[in-house]
């Protein structure tokens, strides 16, 4: 089958060695996405919920730059710093996904590369056509 990577140009894509997303088939795994400005700053300092949102943007994104859809999606995985904030990354989650309802799991982690991120988010997608 033929591997598709895609990919932001951003210097720890290469530095680390990952793709935002890989499109294998019928499957796109999108990478653990942080709240990253187009510019490449931090968005939403401190704000849990507009961490989420931005992470979801890019989740968005990068699906479609795949072949898939949002409707596409059959699990999502939330990273926290902080559980007890998991209320503001569920509305969040919930704008993009109440209506398809992934699998979803949070999980709270002692920190993340830039400690400025609350959070960080995957998604696994699974696409009717497999053509690449």
């Amino acid at each position: 089958m033929v591997r598709k990577n895609i990919t932001y140009g951003q210097p720890l894509e290469k530095e680390i060695g990952f793709a935002r997303a890989v499109r294998i088939g019928n499957m796109i795994a999108v990478s653990g996405t942080a709240p990253i400005s187009k510019d490449g700053s931090v968005y939403a300092p401190g704000d849990v919920y507009g961490q989420a949102k931005r992470c979801l943007e890019i989740i968005d994104d990068v699906i479609v730059r795949s072949g898939g859809k949002l409707a596409n999606v059959i699990r999502t995985r939330i990273f926290l710093k902080n559980i007890k904030k998991w209320k503001e990354a569920a509305r969040a989650h919930g704008e993009y996904f109440s209506e398809i309802q992934p699998t979803c799991t949070f999980v709270e982690v002692s920190g993340f590369i830039n400690p400025d991120w609350l959070i960080e988010i995957e998604a696994d997608v699974v696409l009717e056509d497999p053509q690449v």
